[in-house]
């Protein structure tokens, strides 16, 4: 479903298990980005008048899924960390050229967004399925529909917004390179790393 062409290798759940503290508060700043990302956009392309109402909605959302990490984290006794760089979206976001048109620009932004949601939403699987922390196991496979509805809506406005061949061939181009960043990374404690 989410057309990833390098799944998680499963070993990767063993890391998180080692390092609950870690992806939890990796985690609860990917949420926190995602929040503004939906900001940046309605800021960037208000025009979109559909777009700024989704974006809308998804702060409200991201923003409570931050709370929810961040809960978890002082429910065990922690603080979150510090934010630290994301290797895997710096290097995500070399795909595309720099500039081009509005639209041009919306789209690499929306294509972008769908494959961190997707990737998200394949990590969340594994973990709910994988981890032996059975509380964290559930709140993962509640959040994995989320992602899941995220990457759609984001790879839907993509083709809405621009051409929808030209679209379609830029996403699987894009898969291709994200399965190469996955063959070097994905042996950290990070949700996408």
């Amino acid at each position: 479903m989410l057309g990833l062409k390098l799944p998680t290798d499963p070993r990767w759940v063993n890391i998180v298990e080692k390092n609950i503290e870690e992806i939890l508060t990796d985690h609860a700043y990917c949420e926190q980005k995602a929040t503004s990302t939906a900001i940046s956009l309605i800021v960037q392309f208000p025009e979109y008048t559909e777009l700024v109402q989704e974006m809308t909605a998804l702060v409200k959302e991201e923003i409570s899924h931050f709370k929810m990490v961040h809960d978890k984290i002082i429910a065990r006794g922690w603080v979150l960390g510090r934010d630290r760089k994301d290797e895997y979206v710096n290097r995500l976001m070399k795909f595309f050229p720099k500039g081009g048109n509005r639209t041009t620009q919306l789209v690499h932004r929306l294509l972008y967004a769908a494959l961190i949601e997707a990737r998200s939403c394949e990590r969340f699987r594994l973990l709910s399925e994988e981890l032996n922390d059975r509380e964290l196991s559930e709140f993962y496979r509640n959040l994995m529909a989320s992602e899941a509805n995220h990457y759609t809506m984001f790879l839907g406005f993509a083709r809405k917004y621009g051409d929808r061949e030209e679209v379609d061939q830029k996403w699987q181009d894009l898969l291709e390179f994200e399965a190469k960043i996955m063959q070097v990374l994905g042996k950290d404690a990070t949700m996408h790393g």
